[in-house]
């Protein structure tokens, strides 16, 4: 596997750290994730079937588990022993909590100059909010990512998946694999670090840049494009349609199949500003024809005059969907005396090295003895 032979020590809990970690395990990375003797607190969040929290064994497959008690000072010194045999320590402590557990930069320099220290935290390491804690939910707030998301007349509102911890830890595994090939130059190690409203911020895309371009605040469009129309979702007989013309030349080839290209000829919908300043009466003249047909009609039309069109689907839609299958983005994954746990597949398919499942996620401290008595091998 790619990355067969990293050694990660692995002090992360609840979401953002652990999805890094995961990434790095599905490629093969040796992820020792440390415990406390109470475990992450996700074991025991989400549905738990057999004893098990599936929530914890989608973000924990591929780790080893160590319990370790980072208030002893035995288990310090055995933390120490570990990360001077690792490439990498992931870490989503508050700042400065690692230093006052006696791990400072300094300290971990000592221990292994070639170690990659990555960080995921709330705002950063720097600034006046470095102190404060954070959830998504807070990062959605202050990255001005809720701001921008809900109907035009409604309050703002967060995204239903966790995507500040997503980001913020598929930035992370970014970056650790960005300081490993650094390190392959240079021998020594450095810092990384990514934070779950930084990681926000970096993603408003064209919301940022319209605004940085004109000074105006963005307003909520709800499913309808910020920039673009027509673009969003469109009635049909049975149900809902979605539609990205996002271009004059999808928009064409959308119209078109609609029998509405006579309205390009309207100076209100001739281009793309004006389409905006008339989006409710051009969406109007849209469903007044996309509600004639049914959604399968629609999608197969659309689609083949080669504008992107789909439908709304459910969880259950979704991972019963025959092209989601066909990327294998759900697989079953044996977990001995907890029975099997389905779960999302590996986004990203490489060809010759692939992702794949080398252990269910642990239980907890399931691996202390083999890799603590392997440590012993390697004394300070």
């Amino acid at each position: 596997m790619p990355l067969k032979g990293l050694r990660v020590v692995d002090l992360t809990r609840i979401l953002a750290g652990p999805f890094c970690t995961q990434l790095l395990a599905d490629l093969g990375a040796e992820i020792i994730k440390i415990e406390g003797p109470d475990g992450d607190p996700v074991r025991q969040q989400g549905a738990i079937v057999n004893g098990l929290s599936w929530y914890f064994a989608q973000f924990n497959r591929n780790k080893k588990s160590v319990v370790l008690n980072l208030y002893d000072d035995d288990d310090k010194s055995t933390l120490s022993h570990l990360l001077e045999t690792a490439d990498v320590l992931v870490e989503n402590f508050r700042p400065g909590i690692l230093s006052d557990m006696g791990f400072g930069p300094r300290e971990l320099e000592r221990l292994n100059p070639r170690l990659i220290h990555a960080s995921v935290n709330g705002y950063g390491t720097v600034g006046p909010y470095a102190d404060r804690p954070s959830f998504d939910f807070i990062a959605q707030a202050m990255s001005g990512f809720m701001s921008v998301n809900g109907p035009p007349d409604g309050e703002p509102q967060r995204a239903a998946p966790p995507l500040s911890d997503l980001i913020a830890g598929l930035y992370c595994a970014f970056g650790i694999l960005a300081a490993l090939h650094e390190r392959g130059n240079s021998g020594i190690g450095q810092q990384v670090e990514t934070s779950l409203t930084g990681g926000l911020v970096s993603m408003l895309a064209y919301l940022s840049a319209e605004y940085f371009a004109t000074g105006e605040i963005p307003k909520r469009t709800g499913n309808d494009h910020p920039i673009v129309s027509p673009y969003g979702l469109f009635r049909a007989k049975d149900g809902m349609i979605a539609v990205a013309p996002s271009t004059d030349v999808y928009v064409e080839r959308f119209l078109e199949v609609l029998d509405l290209e006579d309205l390009l000829a309207d100076p209100r919908y001739s281009t793309n500003s004006e389409r905006l300043l008339h989006r409710n009466t051009l969406s109007q003249c849209i469903n007044d024809v996309t509600c004639l047909r049914s959604v399968a009609h629609w999608i197969t039309a659309i689609n083949n005059a080669g504008c992107p069109c789909g439908r709304v689907m459910d969880l259950g839609e979704v991972f019963e969907d025959p092209q989601i299958l066909a990327q294998e983005m759900v697989i079953d994954v044996p977990h001995p005396g907890h029975g099997s746990v389905r779960m999302t597949g590996f986004p990203v398919k490489l060809s010759r090295t692939p992702a794949g499942i080398q252990r269910p996620a642990p239980d907890l401290g399931a691996d202390t003895e083999d890799i603590l008595s392997n440590l012993d091998q390697h004394p300070l």
